[in-house]
């Protein structure tokens, strides 16, 4: 079985191809057990589209793979906290666990700066900090490249 930080590193090699885009880069792959169920990576800017987030694009892939809305027993691992919007999406598709790297101080919807795991529902799981300096580390070069 996979660790938390095999799978985490993988994650990050999609926020990579992100920032090959000059995408913000965030990077999310959903398991089952020890499979890959999907993977993704932020391209808001090449879609044109700001639903194009790597949380949602990974839970809509799932869902086309697994064939229901339902991700049960999934994890998802994002280099990111996810913000309201992915949090959401992830409390409604019912993923059991989230493992994120780095907090988001400004949309962090699972614990910085708000909390839907609050929301009755269903609750996720969360682990935080997964290689949290590594995914850090890509998101500050990114945007130190904008400046």
């Amino acid at each position: 079985m996979r660790t938390d930080i095999e799978f985490m590193a993988l994650a990050i090699k999609e926020a990579k191809k992100a920032y090959k885009k000059d995408e913000v880069p965030v990077g999310a792959i959903i398991v089952r057990g020890d499979e890959i169920i999907a993977k993704a990576y932020n391209t808001r800017e090449y879609g044109k589209n700001a639903l194009y987030h790597a949380e949602i694009k990974a839970i809509d892939k799932a869902c086309k793979r697994l064939g229901g809305w339902r991700l049960v027993g999934c994890t998802m691992y994002v280099t990111l906290e996810p913000c309201p919007m992915c949090a959401g999406a992830i409390v409604n598709s019912r993923i059991e666990r989230v493992v994120y790297g780095a907090p988001d101080h400004k949309a962090g919807a699972f614990g910085t700066m708000i909390n839907l795991t609050d929301y009755p529902l269903y609750k996720p799981q969360i682990t935080s900090g997964v290689l949290a300096d590594d995914c850090a580390q890509l998101l500050s070069s990114f945007f130190k490249s904008k400046r």
